[in-house]
């Protein structure tokens, strides 16, 4: 056979062994495809972007002579061809940036001297500031999957083993709601009631808060519980629906019938042969949900001043800062790449049915 070709010795013996190596092929040759994919998003978000109206100078005093305004526009690099930003943004981003990490860990000059991504507004290196900023983000993005990964499973589980129960009929009009309701609703609702009303939360997020006492601790999740809460509900109605959905499939298997005529029990039956094959799809659903709560978590960080991503995307586009605009837009279209092959090969490991030749 074709792909028997360059495999080692005990693959041809070992099914395993072939498995593991068709599988390698296939990241390799996404990873390969995602190259000239990024290429083209990066290249679709620069014309976007330079076609959007809005002016880097409008931020600057009426006082400032046309002259001072024209020598600022081209320090900022505004005074060059399109071409030539883009290129430079490409070689600033995937070649520079990276040296920067590089020098930055192991302590070596690679990028010494060398011109970084720069952003309008501050004046500093966008990477820098996203660095900062993220730990807040992923703070808050990550609890919330979490927790709604932990809710959403069991939900649907028995949702689809009682289905048409009065918490069936429950756990469907609070989806319904989770899906209906946008975060910029459900987080000043919140706020209204256990903020204001009740004073059980604090309703602005101090992302300079340090925990080092048991104190602090209980402060931080405090702070935490209503950003969570708004975004956790959106992605619990999404992945409760897709669990119960996914067992209902399965449950009417004749695998399901032949297992209970063996005499298995039947928490066997539901919670060892029936999940494992409904998370097929559920975990790829998750893998493919983590890029798009970021987009929730932009309006989420608003809400509730968290001084994350979001908030930066949203003040770099205020400012017409189009370096940070691009860094951060791009960086959203890697993740969506990203988590997309990493559902692809979760796909392929849970479903054994699944080739890659």
């Amino acid at each position: 056979m074709a792909w028997t070709r360059g495999l080692p010795a005990c693959s041809k013996l070992n099914t395993s062994c072939k498995g593991a190596y068709l599988m390698l092929t296939f990241t390799i040759r996404r990873l390969i495809l995602a190259v000239p994919t990024l290429l083209f998003i990066s290249l679709v978000i620069f014309l976007l972007l330079e076609l959007a109206p809005g002016d880097p100078m409008a931020q600057v005093p009426l006082t400032v002579p046309p002259e001072v305004k024209e020598k600022m526009r081209e320090a900022l690099g505004l005074g060059q061809p399109m071409h030539i930003r883009f290129w430079k943004w490409i070689v600033q981003f995937f070649w520079i940036e990276p040296q920067v990490l590089v020098d930055h860990y192991l302590g070596t000059s690679f990028s010494a001297g060398d011109l970084r991504v720069i952003s309008w507004q501050t004046r500093s290196p966008v990477m820098d500031i996203v660095i900062q900023r993220i730990p807040q983000t992923l703070w808050v993005v990550g609890t919330a999957y979490v927790v709604a990964i932990l809710i959403a499973l069991p939900i649907g589980i028995y949702s689809a083993y009682r289905q048409y129960s009065w918490f069936d009929q429950l756990g469907t009009f609070v989806s319904m709601v989770g899906f209906s309701v946008p975060p910029f609703f459900s987080g000043v609702l919140v706020i209204v009631i256990f903020s204001v009303q009740l004073g059980w939360f604090p309703s602005i997020y101090d992302t300079t808060h340090v925990v080092d006492s048991w104190d602090s601790f209980v402060y931080q999740l405090k702070q935490m519980i209503m950003p969570v809460m708004v975004l956790a509900l959106q992605i619990t109605a999404q992945l409760s629906r897709f669990m119960r959905a996914s067992m209902l499939d399965n449950l009417n298997q004749d695998y399901v019938r032949t297992a209970r005529a063996k005499g298995l029990s039947e928490y066997v039956v539901v919670m060892v042969h029936v999940l494992r094959n409904s998370m097929i799809p559920v975990v790829t659903v998750i893998a493919l949900g983590i890029p798009s709560i970021f987009g929730g978590a932009i309006i989420t960080e608003q809400v509730f001043k968290v001084n994350g991503i979001g908030q930066l995307l949203i003040g770099a586009i205020q400012a017409n800062d189009l370096p940070m605009v691009q860094t951060l837009t791009f960086i959203f279209a890697v993740l969506i790449v990203l988590f997309n092959l990493i559902a692809d090969v979760l796909y392929g490991i849970l479903d054994p049915r699944i080739r890659y030749d």
